[in-house]
């Protein structure tokens, strides 16, 4: 007998977080307290369950929640997050993850979401589901010593100031900074108000239980916040009692280019920190560069990120600006029927519309997801087979189109 895939009932939600938990290889069973603070937070009708017949079990697990998500130009569009996907060991090769997944995206062009996401924890899983990877993310190590900052030197800004700044200010002042933020950054995602509450330690959660870190406010020579940088750091000493303390960014977000070098340098410059490590950021972040020596930035993760699957292509790709002008037939093919067909693009318009017209490129919709966000390159993918040219030339023309100044960037595991 096959499992029965439904949302779940509050009083299975114990069951439910035991089977996640163990796909995650964590502790289970979960405390009463954790289950309780998830049955308040979670829509439970978005919240899947697959479930052994025979023992009644729960064996595989996959929830949702709404999601904004900025493109290039600024433009929010709705999205469907996906998160907590396992399937447990016992159940693996039998077709839950995609009878999950199908249930989720029908259900999320019936709501009218224009994409998908997720954070994937393994690369091939969900490129059969039409999702590419949109955006990509970097984690440096500095090596404060080498990287020839001198912490005396003035700092090139708009004369701006860093305070410490506590919890509460934080939660008063980082909102105002992240949504300016998003206004710009194409890749970011929405950040709700318990986001905040539970980053500040003001509610508690066992998915990011709270730990004081130290909080770093940028102001602009008006007195307006422009970034924020929040951090922890280690107390490592060596027998001759010299400081070997290695300082860890948990976010660092800025709206200007002068309060993100600003906090960089602040950052590299504490006393008794010899090394720095950044998180995930852009690719093409300012950090190496901004060093002197920018070789003292030893990249320790560099990989896909997020992930993104079109469910509304002709809403999608109205939404986004573009670099230059052109038009573009795009016959997109889409295994699951959701987004499949042929569409007019015109970059100049920023319009997007189906079509009989002949294609100019043919490709996956999970190829179209890579290139949404401007990471990919066009004629990358048509070397490696993944997109086809049936107009000479329009392989050149997607990649001028598509592709954006900077990289997108997601700040936020979801």
């Amino acid at each position: 007998m096959s499992a029965d895939i439904r949302p779940i009932a509050e009083s299975e939600l114990p069951e439910w977080m035991r089977a996640l938990n163990t796909g995650f290889l964590m502790p289970a069973p979960v405390p009463e307290s954790d289950v309780a603070l998830r049955g308040k937070h979670w829509d439970l009708a978005r919240t899947q369950g697959a479930f052994d017949p025979a023992t009644g079990r729960c064996v595989a697990t996959f929830r949702t929640f709404a999601q904004e998500l900025t493109v290039p130009g600024g433009a929010v569009v709705p999205s469907s997050a996906v998160t907590n996907v396992s399937v447990t060991a016992t159940h693996r090769r039998r077709g839950l993850l995609t009878r999950l997944m199908a249930a989720e995206l029908t259900a999320a062009k019936e709501r009218g979401d224009v994409v998908s996401t997720l954070i994937a924890a393994e690369y091939p899983i969900y490129g059969r589901y039409g999702y590419g990877p949109a955006t990509s993310a970097v984690e440096w190590e500095v090596d404060v010593a080498r990287s020839g900052l001198d912490p005396r030197a003035p700092v090139p800004g708009d004369g701006g100031r860093i305070d410490l700044i506590d919890a509460s200010e934080l939660r008063e002042t980082g909102p105002r900074i992240h949504e300016r933020l998003r206004a710009a950054g194409h890749g970011t995602v929405g950040r709700s108000a318990r986001w905040w509450d539970i980053a500040c330690g003001i509610e508690p959660s066992q998915e990011r239980p709270y730990k004081p870190k130290f909080h770093a406010l940028y102001r602009d020579a008006a007195g307006e916040p422009a970034g924020l940088a929040v951090y922890s750091a280690d107390q490592t000493w060596t027998d001759e009692k010299r400081p070997l303390n290695t300082l860890q960014v948990k976010d660092l977000i800025a709206v200007t280019p002068a309060a993100e070098r600003a906090l960089w340098r602040y950052l590299c410059s504490i006393d008794w920190v010899l090394k720095v490590r950044t998180g995930y950021r852009a690719p093409d972040d300012l950090l190496p560069l901004l060093l002197p020596d920018p070789r003292a930035a030893r990249p320790v993760t560099s990989a896909d990120f997020m992930w993104l699957r079109l469910l509304d292509v002709e809403r999608a790709l109205s939404a986004r600006t573009y670099a230059v002008p052109g038009v573009l037939v795009l016959e997109v093919v889409d295994a699951a029927g959701l987004a499949d067909g042929r569409y007019r693009l015109d970059a100049a318009a920023g319009t997007c519309a189906r079509t009989e017209a002949p294609a100019d490129l043919r490709l996956d919709v999970s190829e179209l997801g890579a290139l949404y966000l401007g990471d990919a390159s066009a004629a990358r993918l048509a070397a490696l087979g993944r997109v086809t040219e049936v107009r000479a030339g329009a392989t050149a023309l997607a990649d001028a189109v598509f592709r954006t100044a900077r990289r997108p960037w997601c700040p936020d595991v979801f």
